[in-house]
């Protein structure tokens, strides 16, 4: 049978996007405590076709998926899209995952805590590779008990951080998720020490803009707060220079 995919195209038009969605694969991400965490991952992979191309076979991005082996990092995300874009010989290739990274903490002497994250990373190659990590952190407030002296044990939902980050070298997700989560433990005490009570989307953002302003392995990134209201909700973006 002919291949009609690969065939030449004379009509010069280009196809700007061309690839599969939605594969559900299993990766291994990196974790510090534990080397490596199996986890799931939603895939987008596509490629630029070039005009010379009637179209491509769907099914060569799955398989340079599986040379991998599920494992997933910053390195072979690299390779994958160099691969995606030798071999099915487009002008750019890029990548897409989400998937829940797992992070065990130790929270009021309950070593139990189990920590779930929405994660992904996109990386796209046209003359230079391009790779940006995102993770949502939920942001909760302590419940106040009924004795005064006691730690709060329970929390409540106030809203969630989004960041996107561009990294000038490889940098561990748990430490981007435990910056975060300190510094609105630090907001928080500050507020009891002013006894204000109100925590503000505008605050909280300056103040994780900073934290990431600190870490050298950080290129650039985008911080967004959310305040869930009950009414409307609202936000702050905070973007580096």
């Amino acid at each position: 049978m002919k291949d009609i995919q690969s065939q030449l195209d004379s009509r010069r038009i280009n196809i700007k996007k061309v690839g599969v969605k939605t594969v559900s694969y299993p990766i291994t991400v990196r974790d510090k405590a534990q080397k490596q965490q199996q986890t799931v991952a939603t895939a987008n992979m596509y490629v630029n076709l070039p005009h010379k191309f009637k179209g491509t076979h769907m099914s060569r991005f799955v398989e340079i998926l599986n040379e991998f082996h599920g494992e997933i990092d910053i390195k072979s995300f690299h390779f994958i899209l160099e691969k995606m874009k030798v071999r099915l010989e487009a002008e750019a290739s890029h990548l897409e995952i989400e998937f829940p990274y797992f992070l065990k903490k130790v929270r009021n002497g309950d070593s139990g805590n189990l920590g779930h994250y929405k994660c992904s990373m996109h990386g796209s190659l046209e003359k230079e590779h391009e790779l940006t990590l995102s993770v949502e952190v939920p942001i909760s407030l302590p419940i106040a008990e009924k004795t005064p002296h006691r730690l709060p044990r329970s929390m409540g939902r106030w809203g969630k951080a989004d960041l996107s980050i561009r990294f000038h070298h490889f940098f561990w997700i748990e430490d981007i998720i435990l910056l975060i989560e300190e510094t609105v433990e630090k907001e928080i005490n500050e507020l009891s020490l002013k006894e204000r009570k109100v925590l503000s989307v505008e605050s909280l953002a300056r103040r994780m803009g900073a934290s990431l302003e600190q870490i050298e392995a950080i290129k650039s990134y985008t911080v967004t707060v959310h305040n869930f209201g009950d009414e409307y909700s609202t936000f702050a973006t905070l973007e580096s220079c």
